[in-house]
């Protein structure tokens, strides 16, 4: 709906350029109206057509860019609890993920599913886990509005994804902290996917 009422008045302001430039262009036309009126009608069409598309490509460049921020800090919000999966899942010798790749890159959490089937966290990692979780689950609670600011679709997963810290919080057994890490991974996976 937004971007019909967006290209509406550039559809009337170019259409109504073109139509009196095609007059202004005909031969047969003359008189006072047509050499001095007109012309003025077809640079009003031209700058209504260019200013209207230009303030709207810098209304949906800010609005994108907005969204943008909005995305990051609710995967700010995450990064503790990412952090902490991606160093129970170190490998010997291997180096932990830089934290903004953490927050930013949306193939990290590919990656953590992989190394999460691969090899489990030990009871050690997940007890610290836990209580990450414990920790974050208030503030990633808090940030629903601003998922919701997003999209429809953002706010549903990281509804999942606040469900999932939630029972991770809640697991008392290792299979059941496995349970909800995986399903972590997996929303927020949907949620990285989705468009802005």
């Amino acid at each position: 709906m937004s971007r019909l009422i967006l290209f509406t008045p550039l559809l009337v302001f170019g259409l109504g350029g073109i139509y009196l430039l095609r007059v202004f262009l005909d031969s047969s036309n003359s008189g006072p109206v047509y050499d001095n009126l007109l012309p003025e009608l077809i640079g009003f069409c031209l700058e209504g057509f260019f200013l209207i598309g230009l303030f709207s490509l810098i209304q949906r460049r800010r609005e994108r860019e907005r969204k943008e921020e909005l995305r990051l800090s609710l995967r700010g919000a995450l990064r503790d609890i990412l952090s902490h999966i991606d160093i129970g899942l170190l490998g010997e010798n291997a180096e932990p993920s830089d934290s903004r790749a953490l927050q930013e890159d949306n193939r990290v959490v590919a990656e953590l599913i992989v190394k999460l089937a691969e090899n489990p966290l030990t009871l050690v990692h997940m007890a610290k886990l836990k209580s990450v979780a414990q920790r974050n689950l208030t503030t990633i609670h808090d940030l629903i509005p601003v998922a919701a600011q997003l999209s429809a679709d953002h706010i549903r997963w990281w509804l999942a994804i606040t469900d999932s810290v939630r029972q991770l919080c809640d697991a008392t057994d290792s299979a059941a902290v496995s349970l909800s890490l995986h399903h972590f991974l997996a929303n927020l996976g949907e949620f990285d996917g989705l468009e802005l």
